[in-house]
């Protein structure tokens, strides 16, 4: 089970540190805020929870495997989110990463948005593997 989580996990959360280095890089250059918005890992987590949801439908054991896979993703995906705070916050940068003062406040504000990736990507990656499972089979 372990290496199938990490299998599921690593991918994605290399996408996400290209999408959070995409970002900030977009911020610096002072693109406009909706270009920046939906260059977040929110979104990702989302566009995952689907993908592994439609991907896991058929496994034995797909809600654990999607659970812990979405878990390690969203911890892994919050790394470089947090390594940025402390760029941008060590040199005032002014990106929205250090919109906190303080490292409990980082600290904080990551575990609250690795718990939201988890919820909703748990409502979503659930709700696509039950709709996948009742769904008829396609025809060979």
């Amino acid at each position: 089970m372990f290496k199938s989580t990490l299998g599921l996990a690593v991918r994605p959360a290399l996408i996400a540190l290209l999408v959070t280095f995409a970002r900030f890089f977009g911020e610096r250059a002072d693109l406009p805020n909706p270009v920046t918005f939906v260059l977040g890992i929110i979104w990702l987590t989302l566009i995952v929870a689907i993908h592994w949801g439609v991907k896991l439908a058929e496994d034995e054991r797909p809600y654990r495997l999607f659970f812990l896979s979405l878990a390690v993703f969203a911890l892994l995906s919050r790394i470089p989110v947090f390594a940025l705070w402390w760029v941008t916050n060590t040199w005032g940068l002014g990106t929205h990463y250090d919109f906190t003062d303080s490292f409990g406040q980082a600290v904080l504000a990551q575990l609250f948005g690795t718990l939201t990736q988890i919820v909703l990507g748990t409502i979503l990656g659930w709700a696509t593997i039950a709709v996948r499972r009742r769904s008829p089979p396609e025809p060979a």
